[in-house]
């Protein structure tokens, strides 16, 4: 892009110099390259499925699997028994010490607030838990 004013002889040349814009350049493609990695990602659970018509009530009545409740008033109950948030995640350990399945279900109500539920899941990985579901309501409730 240069272009020569002198006419073919030694005198002054106006060269535009890319070099500066070069470097620039590279600085610009570093930083973007390292803010890259850092999105924030959300907590990772199951979304729960619909069940399929063909299942009995036996094979619910049969359920084995571990259950934290989150009211909407902040109380929390594992299973059916009432526990407070600093004592949720020793509970947590001991039963899931000896278990096989290390998957929890988490049940909010729909007013219960979502950092409730976010920490409940949190201290339940701090717990060893190495899957979570999330529960819902029935449809035809």
């Amino acid at each position: 892009m240069g272009m020569a004013v002198s006419g073919g002889r030694g005198g002054p040349k106006s060269d535009i110099n890319v070099t500066p814009y070069i470097d620039i350049l590279l600085v610009l493609l570093i930083i973007f390259m390292v803010i890259t990695p850092f999105t924030p990602h959300g907590l990772e659970v199951r979304i729960p499925e619909k069940l399929p018509p063909n299942i009995s009530d036996k094979i619910a009545k049969n359920f084995q699997g571990i259950v934290v409740t989150v009211k909407s008033d902040g109380s929390i109950l594992l299973n059916k028994d009432a526990v407070n948030m600093e004592s949720l995640g020793q509970r947590l350990l001991s039963i899931y010490s000896t278990r096989s399945d290390k998957t929890l279900f988490v049940r909010g109500d729909k007013d219960a607030f979502y950092g409730d539920v976010a920490k409940v899941i949190d201290i339940a990985k701090g717990a060893g838990v190495e899957e979570v579901g999330l529960m819902t309501e029935l449809e035809n409730q």
